[in-house]
């Protein structure tokens, strides 16, 4: 894999996500909702940040520290009213 670039989060609605899942196969892509809502209870009782790793729509991964606000069935929400799309999520790191 490519290095990571590391962004802020308000660098994000300036960023072209994956169009196409990231993760094949769908026991992986149910573990990453699964630690996606983990992180979200997080988020919310605790204000505990998380580290998500995405791609870019040319396939370059970037991480950003923040916390989950929301979990929908296509995105995650973050404070700021700030969406990345499930599928260009690679991994969330606790």
């Amino acid at each position: 894999m490519e290095t990571v670039k590391i962004i802020n989060k308000e660098q994000l609605s300036d960023f072209h996500f994956s169009k196409v899942d990231v993760i094949q196969g769908a026991a992986q892509q149910k573990l990453r909702l699964t630690d996606l809502n983990h992180a979200r209870v997080l988020g919310n009782v605790d204000h505990t940040k998380v580290k998500i790793i995405f791609v870019n729509e040319l396939g370059n991964p970037a991480m950003v520290e923040t916390t989950i606000w929301a979990v929908t069935e296509e995105s995650i929400c973050l404070k700021g009213a700030l969406f990345i799309p499930i599928i260009a999520i690679l991994q969330i790191a606790f």
